[in-house]
């Protein structure tokens, strides 16, 4: 299968994720839950969906989290606050530099970021508003410094929380942000 094929199957998968009502049972802002997304968008995928890496990975001239201290940078991660929306955001930061999976980190962890921020803050991001450029900029200054990544985020929180149309041109939007991930 080419990655347009599994682009195509996993934005399926996550829309039947949402729409049969299994999003409501995932723990957040906990990696248990984060994999459980990850295993609903990749299942029949990847052979290694829902599962942590063993392996390190890189992306550019950034080398994500070491696979030996994965385990505990994750820990971690779990631990951190998550009341505010600066906090979410900080969280989700630390959670990317983490890249849990060999692939589909990048629309596993957004969806669980909207989860958090529905959950803590009854705010999700309205991703259709936001620049592909600009974001995957930020997130690649994020480890040193989130504000770009706020700044950015930050207006285009809707409390539309339940609507449909908000929640699916995300999902979408996700895999628009998607370069190799």
């Amino acid at each position: 299968m080419n990655e347009h094929e599994i682009n195509k199957k996993s934005l399926e998968n996550a829309k039947k994720f949402f729409t049969s009502g299994k999003i409501e049972k995932i723990e957040i802002g906990t990696t248990k839950g984060l994999q459980m997304i990850h295993k609903e968008l990749f299942d029949g995928l990847y052979d290694f969906a829902g599962k942590i890496r063993t392996v390190n990975i890189s992306k550019g001239n950034f080398r994500f989290a070491n696979f030996l201290y994965l385990e505990a940078a994750l820990l971690a991660v779990e631990k951190m606050p998550e009341q505010t929306f600066n906090q979410i955001i900080t969280k989700y930061v630390e959670m990317n530099i983490c890249h849990p999976f060999m692939e589909g980190n990048g629309r596993s962890t957004r969806i669980w970021l909207d989860l958090i921020l529905k959950n803590r803050i009854q705010k999700v991001i309205n991703w259709q508003n936001i620049d592909k450029k600009k974001y995957l900029q930020a997130m690649e200054r994020s480890p040193i410094n989130d504000l770009e990544l706020r700044c950015l985020i930050e207006p285009n929180l809707t409390e539309k929380i339940n609507d449909r149309e908000i929640i699916f041109k995300g999902i979408e939007q996700s895999y628009f942000y998607e370069q190799g991930e």
